[in-house]
């Protein structure tokens, strides 16, 4: 069989990324048009919402299990595999007749494409000798990183455009274009071994039951938690308790096995385990803030959702451009600096933003995102080089698979908490403010009796008609001035979580991208 050296690595990169980028697009591609798929499919748009959710569910679940099922099917097979169920699944979703429909096939879609992230990462690593794997990590990080920017600008504009059905059909030539490059150009390496029936290879089913099961009623929780208030549902405290308990026996079982479906003993290696927690913060980040700042420019601010596009489209063109550079700096500096610098400019990109108030202007939103999004170039590519520096080759599908499902959990977790504690902040301020608006506050009667004045002046309105229009305008300032100020907690939550990793730079080993430094 071939190996890669007979054929340019950086054509194999981006045959391999042609199918991650379209599947990481399709994590939040579809958001902006849920109110279009609910008027269209006679649902309402909270109904629509298991879109999303039946999507990162089943996408959650197959994501740790490609090493797996790699060692028993062949990595090509299993990616090829992957790519078709995808492809035909995207296919059924712009013809889905119901929402019912349209949701099992989205399950689908979902375990299609979980598994062409870490599969694909797992190629790059093996394809580029250490020296360029700063440089494989790069194109690695352009997906993963960008698309879930582009998708709900991609999202939006599809949708005004033509209709919802195109967001899924676009797939169908993209996964072709994959299936077919990938069929000529991509082989199994000849340090890939897989595991035949003759060497007792079965299929862990009860292994497979029990992670699916703990992983899908995290994902359940996560995304549902906000909508149902949390632990007052009887729903998410039943799905909270069955997590924890699969979850954890999935652990103590796997760490047992002796050919495990997920292999928790990687973990042992503290520079992986630090780079996974570093993974679940860049996810809680990343994906908390692109959540927060469109709801931000576009609710207190007025912003169309094509505006807030172009806020956030300038801070995708900042990882584009460094990730290049970083991937040199790689080769000269330690990583463990570039990390560092990393989560300090992403910290102070959110600190900025913490600083936002109802009078800023576009340019000042955009540069913030610009100083946030050059601090994910500086972590996605120095994190997952540190990450594989110890791992050996036939753990590499692995690692993979393990660092993409705790980021993706990381994004989940941070949408979670970022929504959650903006509400929560949200009326912890409102009940700050309306104490104030008492009688004998000067300045709420000051406020009052202007507007009731510009009311029976400007407007032609009757006193009383004019005093209740006073009132409602307070009202509503003080709601917004309460969103506002949340906003500025939440941003400033994430930015100082960012700052708390500082300390966990110093328990990784020193690493170039040249391979690993043994002189701590």
């Amino acid at each position: 069989m071939s190996s890669h050296r007979t054929i340019n690595p950086w054509i194999i990169a981006l045959t391999v990324m042609i199918a991650t980028f379209m599947e990481v697009l399709d994590t939040s591609v579809a958001n902006v048009a849920l109110p279009h798929i609910a008027g269209d499919l006679s649902a309402t748009v909270e109904e629509t919402t298991w879109v999303l959710t039946s999507y990162l569910v089943a996408n959650a679940v197959v994501l740790p299990l490609g090493g797996y099922f790699s060692s028993h099917m062949g990595r090509k097979r299993f990616y090829l595999t992957c790519v078709s169920v995808f492809t035909v699944a995207s296919l059924l979703c712009g013809i889905a007749p119901s929402l019912g429909w349209l949701i099992f096939f989205r399950v689908l879609q979902g375990l299609g494409g979980g598994g062409l992230q870490p599969i694909s990462q797992a190629i790059l690593v093996e394809t580029f000798p250490h020296e360029k794997r700063g440089a494989a990590m790069a194109v690695y990080g352009m997906g993963v990183v960008l698309a879930p920017i582009i998708g709900p600008v991609l999202g939006g504009w599809i949708t005004d455009n033509f209709s919802w059905h195109w967001i899924f059909l676009i797939n169908i030539p993209v996964g072709f274009l994959s299936f077919t490059l990938t069929s000529a150009l991509v082989q199994d390496p000849p340090t890939f071994h897989r595991i035949s029936l003759k060497e007792g290879a079965r299929f862990d089913y009860f292994g497979i039951g029990i992670l699916t099961l703990g992983l899908a009623s995290l994902e359940i929780v996560l995304d549902e938690g906000q909508r149902k208030d949390w632990f007052s549902s009887g729903f998410i405290v039943f799905f909270a308790i069955v997590a924890v308990a699969a979850l954890v026996f999935a652990v103590l079982y796997e760490l047992r096995k002796d050919r495990p479906i997920v292999d928790f003993r990687l973990m042992k290696d503290r520079t992986f385990a630090v780079s996974i927690l570093m993974l679940f913060v860049l996810g809680f980040v990343l994906y908390g803030s692109l959540a927060l700042l469109p709801i931000f420019l576009q609710t207190l601010l007025g912003y169309t959702a094509l505006l807030s596009g172009w806020v956030l489209s300038p801070g995708g063109l900042a990882v584009m451009c460094m990730m290049p550079i970083v991937a040199m700096l790689l080769k000269k500096v330690d990583t463990r600096w570039l990390i560092g610098f990393g989560f300090f400019t992403c910290g102070l990109g959110l600190i900025q933003m913490s600083g936002f108030n109802l009078q800023v202007d576009f340019r000042t939103a955009m540069w913030s995102r610009v100083v946030q999004s050059l601090g994910f170039a500086f972590l996605f590519i120095p994190i997952n080089v540190s990450a594989f520096q110890h791992i050996p080759p036939d753990k590499t599908a692995y690692a993979t698979g393990l660092m993409n499902l705790v980021r993706n959990i990381g994004g989940s977790t941070g949408i979670a908490l970022a929504t959650t504690m903006l509400a929560r902040r949200s009326q912890f301020h409102q009940a700050n403010l309306i104490g104030h608006l008492s009688p004998g506050n000067p300045a709420y009667q000051g406020f009052l009796d202007r507007t009731t004045q510009l009311g029976v002046l400007r407007g032609g309105l009757s006193p009383t008609d004019a005093a209740h229009l006073a009132q409602g305008a307070a009202y509503g300032t003080v709601v917004k001035q309460s969103s506002m100020m949340a906003f500025s907690d939440t941003f400033w939550f994430m930015g100082i979580l960012c700052f708390c990793l500082f300390p966990m730079l110093f328990l990784m080993r020193r690493s170039l991208a040249t391979g690993p430094v043994h002189v701590d």
